[in-house]
């Protein structure tokens, strides 16, 4: 994105902005009339660990937008020579899940407890059983409900609950709404509506009865909103918030902010059924549009539903490339002792790719990338391990591949239920930083789920993208137009990108070394007690 850029677009607004906030990142991205990426900005952040719990400062996510959209807005006016006064439509989307509480005065209650904190797990799965669904540890519902229990004092105050996605859509539009995709990271949605379940409304209302509270559930939770639905306008104050430059001029449409799982959904063209999408940054997710639903309740799987309400079946895991980013860094410093200038970029493409001469069971090998508690297989609080057995085949490309496939083992445990469920999946397709060079995470993932995957063009450019298309979808949409059809025609109609059928021998591997890691993982889950968290 680096040639000019038409200042007619910008001037006539045919654009439109979606601004994610991931785990590691705040990115914004805008597109052009035809929906490519025309310029972007980020800023780079990180959760912290708070008297046990993980979390960032609201300070922190305000000066990450700012800095985010001031590098965005200051690249459209040196590319265009044009200020940058306003957008077609935007849109915010954030990683899922969490819990923010606010008084009837705005102010935070708690701070914030994000997806990561696996702190919630007597009310996960009360609620499980009240609602014969599953509620997982990260969904709000259940840091509520485990506030409850631990007869915290801000419960009785509450009158606004939502997530990191809503709370900047509240405080730039005024409206207290979500996209239903991540209003179903909440509490559970009924597709057929596109609201929250009411039944189960009814029924968590009944259990919290005797405690007296002056509010019900269905009074502090957001609006639910589907795809293409009036979510307000930037109000002049959200203006200012966002740009205190006060060039950014308020009255854009903004489309209901959803969550970092719709948003690549949207990225990757799976909101159809039988298509699925996997997501591999931080943490890694992959989701499958059901045609039916399943045949019982699974811990390891959640209910969730595209942007557009259809019911859809996902494996989220807390832990994915944060450890193997941690080696990389350490064999960086390696090189630097010898005086090497190596790229970041280069160093991750030169291991991915030595990665794929190692054996397709790793060799004796065998890593545990938690760095946090991962439900999925039953780790209450993580810690990042590596281990080998004294005759092991201790070589680079078998220690790379290890922790390449650490980071979807987890993943792979979940996966399998749908299979022996029956699920189809026509396409998989994957995303995020573990499939930035070419033909090595599609590789494995393909080993790891014995389905094709397919990685797009447009596949680097992520949830920020995603946003951006539901921004657009909001006021392009023709009357009766599905998000189905529309990014079909729209967006993805001569898209290209590359297809990787599993390969026998590595699919085999794989299969072993999972073997393997579900075997240790009894050695995962005894390491807290051995090494505990310094405070």
């Amino acid at each position: 994105m680096s040639e000019r850029i038409d200042p007619a677009v910008i001037q006539s607004r045919r654009t439109a902005l979606g601004i994610e906030l991931g785990s590691t990142n705040i990115k914004a991205v805008l597109i052009g009339p035809d929906h490519s990426p025309i310029a972007s900005g980020s800023h780079g952040w990180e959760n912290r660990l708070e008297n046990g719990v993980w979390t960032y400062s609201l300070e922190d996510v305000w000066a990450g937008l700012r800095d985010t959209y001031a590098k965005l807005a200051a690249e459209v006016l040196e590319r265009s020579g044009t200020p940058l006064t306003g957008v077609g439509a935007l849109g915010f989307s954030a990683m899922m899940h969490g819990y923010l509480p606010f008084d009837k005065d705005g102010a935070l209650l708690t701070p914030f407890r994000t997806w990561r904190n696996t702190i919630t797990g007597q009310a996960a799965q009360e609620l499980t059983e009240l609602f014969g669904f599953n509620i997982p540890q990260r969904w709000s519902i259940a840091h509520l409900d485990q506030a409850i229990l631990n007869e915290e004092s801000h419960v009785k105050d509450i009158a606004y609950l939502t997530t990191l996605a809503g709370y900047v859509h509240w405080k730039l539009t005024g409206r207290k709404v979500l996209g239903v995709g991540e209003a179903s990271g909440m509490f559970p949605v009924d597709s057929s509506t596109c609201r929250f379940d009411a039944d189960m409304i009814a029924k968590y209302d009944g259990r919290i009865a005797p405690r007296g509270f002056s509010w019900r559930l269905e009074d502090i939770l957001p609006q639910v909103l589907c795809a293409g639905e009036d979510a307000g306008c930037l109000t002049a104050e959200g203006a200012r918030l966002l740009d205190p430059t006060g060039t950014l001029q308020p009255g854009i449409p903004v489309a209901p902010p959803e969550g970092d799982a719709g948003t690549g959904m949207c990225a990757t063209n799976s909101v159809a059924p039988r298509t699925g999408n996997t997501s591999a940054g931080t943490s890694v997710f992959a989701m499958v549009v059901l045609e039916k639903p399943l045949s019982r309740v699974y811990p390891e799987i959640d209910l969730v539903t595209t942007p557009t309400g259809r019911a859809v079946a996902m494996v989220h895991c807390n832990n994915c490339t944060s450890d193997i980013n941690a080696w990389v860094g350490l064999l960086r410093e390696f090189g630097e002792l010898f005086g090497l200038e190596v790229s970041a970029n280069e160093l991750y493409t030169k291991l991915f790719q030595k990665a794929m001469e190692g054996e397709p069971d790793c060799g004796g090998l065998m890593s545990y990338n938690f760095y946090s508690g991962e439900p999925v297989v039953g780790v209450e609080e993580g810690r990042p391990l590596f281990v080998r057995r004294p005759d092991a085949h201790f070589t680079l490309a078998n220690f790379m591949r290890t922790h390449l496939q650490a980071a979807l083992a987890a993943l792979k445990a979940g996966l399998d239920i749908l299979t022996r469920e029956d699920v189809k999946i026509d396409a998989m397709y994957g995303h995020g930083g573990y499939f930035k060079t070419p033909g090595v995470g599609q590789a494995l993932l393909a080993a790891a789920i014995h389905a094709p995957v397919y990685v797009m063009s447009t596949a680097g450019e992520g949830g920020p993208w995603g946003m951006a298309l539901l921004a657009a979808y909001l006021v392009e949409k023709q009357e009766g137009e599905t998000l189905e059809d529309w990014l079909a025609k729209s967006v993805f109609s001569d898209t290209s990108g590359t297809c990787l059928e599993p390969d026998g021998a590595d699919a085999a591997g794989f299969d072993a070394f999972l073997e393997r890691f579900q075997a240790g993982l009894q050695v995962e889950r005894a390491a807290p007690a051995v090494f505990p968290n310094v405070e």
